[in-house]
């Protein structure tokens, strides 16, 4: 395959920036760091003309932030929308409504993360892509994680701050670690009367990978409470699973991507009997997280993953 001159819009977006960075990882395990490679950041750069001098085949990036660009500048590059968010929500950009159209365009290549959702739309250029990461950052550090249990994410619903506090309640002797922007932080508190329980277990925020990767090695187990999608998994998910470290999911569709190997939870008493179960119960988390590496590592490795996107954008150089 021809090596492409790629435009990577990284977004302003947490989550984003993470899978973002995943994807400019896969770019270069498949066509070598001398790929030509240019990283727009929208968080810290908001003049885009500067990177406009150059020609590029490919415009790449989260939700809707590449074709935003790619539209607005009348760009010919081909672009790649990788969508982790509901593709008609604020969330994947609050001009959605505006570019949406344009996911119909024959140059336009639109990947969801999200099996259920495939069923709503019909783009011209649309594929499956559960989340992915890089498995040679993403990796078991074989420390002694300092804490039991880790949760990373907003806490910004009633469901979601009163799931964490009364787990917290469940398991009082263990040790918990929170990581969310300082905002989420401050707004948890304010919403709660538990602010100890928010307090001894907040630890800042991430916004990088080798961190993430970092603090994910310190903790024996993680959970999920999925915000976004149907039966989809979330980006923690896999970072988890690359990282041999348990999560007990919320109960997906996409669960059985891991042929039932990977433990969920429906109820705040089921989740915290889970935790206990696997941290007294060390042969079995050894078992579980060896064989979700396993399908994890075939599956939602950014290298294969991002070669099956470029395969599908770049069919004709290959």
């Amino acid at each position: 395959m021809k090596n492409p001159a790629v435009l990577v819009i990284q977004p302003v977006s947490i989550a984003g920036r993470l899978i973002v960075s995943s994807i400019t990882d896969g770019i270069e395990q498949n066509f070598g760091r001398d790929v030509q490679i240019v990283v727009f950041d929208e968080l810290f750069d908001k003049n885009i003309n500067q990177y406009l001098i150059n020609e590029y085949d490919v415009i790449i990036g989260y939700d809707f932030s590449p074709l935003k660009i790619k539209i607005d500048n009348g760009m010919k590059a081909k672009g790649i929308c990788y969508f982790a968010d509901n593709i008609e929500s604020k969330t994947s950009g609050q001009e959605w409504d505006k570019y949406f159209p344009y996911l119909y365009n024959d140059d336009v290549y639109t990947f969801l993360w999200d099996k259920e959702m495939m069923k709503m739309y019909n783009f011209p250029h649309f594929y499956y892509l559960p989340q992915f990461v890089n498995f040679e950052i993403y990796k078991d550090f074989c420390m002694e994680p300092e804490f039991d249990v880790m949760f990373a994410g907003r806490l910004d619903t009633d469901f979601r701050l009163d799931t964490f506090i009364s787990l917290r309640k469940c398991l009082p002797d263990l040790k918990f670690a929170w990581y969310a922007i300082e905002r989420h932080y401050e707004d948890a508190l304010k919403r709660t009367t538990d602010k100890e329980l928010i307090e001894t277990a907040y630890k800042g925020f991430i916004d990088n990978e080798p961190d993430m990767a970092k603090a994910i090695n310190n903790a024996k187990i993680l959970f999920s409470m999925n915000a976004q999608g149907i039966s989809s998994l979330n980006h923690r998910t896999i970072q988890a699973v690359a990282c041999k470290r348990l999560m007990i999911s919320d109960r997906r569709g996409e669960l059985s991507l891991y042929v039932g190997n990977m433990p969920y939870w429906e109820s705040v008493e089921e989740l915290a009997r889970k935790i206990r179960f696997y941290l007294n119960n060390p042969a079995e988390y050894d078992r579980c997280v060896e064989e979700c590496w396993k399908i994890g590592r075939k599956n939602h490795h950014s290298k294969e993953c991002v070669k099956y996107m470029f395969d599908k954008v770049l069919a004709p150089y290959a």
